[in-house]
């Protein structure tokens, strides 16, 4: 943990892959209102615990390679104990990181890079949300970063496809369990649509032959078709703001 500040804001947002991209638009936003940060990612970005101390709100940086489950579950012990004991009135949650690699047609795909998707895509976010619902007392409403691609299938995005497709489910059934425990916490998914992130990055630099739909998403980029991921965490929050539906996949087309 990189930080500490003495008073404990009433809310606090935990962020996965907060270093960069949305993760990081997430935690600008949550913080201008006053909600404070544990960030959770392989690297620090400086800037974010600078506009904490300019903001007075708590931050706290916490090391963790989501593709190991033993580390998870170490990081979140660590973090779990500091939540019992703060016990901040509302945690939100959101398991935002995540991978597209492997991208290439099944016979073709790296073992290893297919390995790593589905513990960062799927078996993390499961493994966060079971660890907080079991150790945390404190209201949640935990978010879980979709696509649009867990909904159809793409020509060389096998791996992506089936995980987001599996957090979606993971999320509908949750929030089933939950209402019939009589839970207040929330649990619902969010697709982002294309943004401007090293993600896109990755898929621009493709094979043709590894994936079907390269020209279309290299069109994104060129005509400027990508939406930048402040006004893309802008929506989401907003959306944290009116009355949720638990279970529910949220569309931020909808809300722009």
């Amino acid at each position: 943990m990189k930080q500490k500040i003495g008073v404990m804001k009433v809310k606090l947002a935990i962020i996965t892959g907060a270093s960069k991209g949305l993760g990081a638009a997430i935690a600008r936003r949550m913080m201008s209102e006053g909600t404070g940060i544990i960030s959770v990612s392989r690297t620090e970005n400086p800037e974010l615990a600078k506009l904490a101390a300019e903001n007075n709100v708590f931050f706290a940086q916490y090391f963790c390679n989501l593709s190991s489950p033993d580390e998870l579950e170490t990081v979140f012990s660590k973090l779990t104990a500091f939540l019992q004991k703060k016990k901040p009135e509302t945690v939100y949650v959101f398991n935002n990181a995540g991978v597209i690699d492997p991208i290439g047609t099944a016979g073709n795909l790296n073992h290893a890079a297919l390995i790593q998707n589905a513990h960062v895509n799927l078996i993390a976010p499961m493994m966060i949300s079971n660890i907080l619902l079991r150790e945390v007392s404190s209201e949640m409403i935990i978010v879980n970063i979709t696509s649009g691609a867990a909904e159809r299938p793409i020509q060389g995005w096998s791996a992506y496809c089936s995980t987001k497709a599996g957090i979606n489910m993971f999320t509908e059934t949750a929030a089933l369990e939950l209402q019939t425990a009589g839970s207040s916490h929330k649990i619902i998914a969010f697709s982002p649509g294309v943004m401007d992130t090293d993600m896109q990055g990755t898929i621009r630099s493709s094979a043709k032959e590894a994936f079907h739909d390269l020209e279309k998403f290299q069109e994104y980029k060129e005509k400027g078709m990508l939406r930048d991921t402040e006004t893309v965490a802008n929506a989401l929050v907003g959306l944290l703001h009116k009355e949720i539906e638990s279970g529910k996949v949220y569309y931020v087309n909808d809300f722009i």
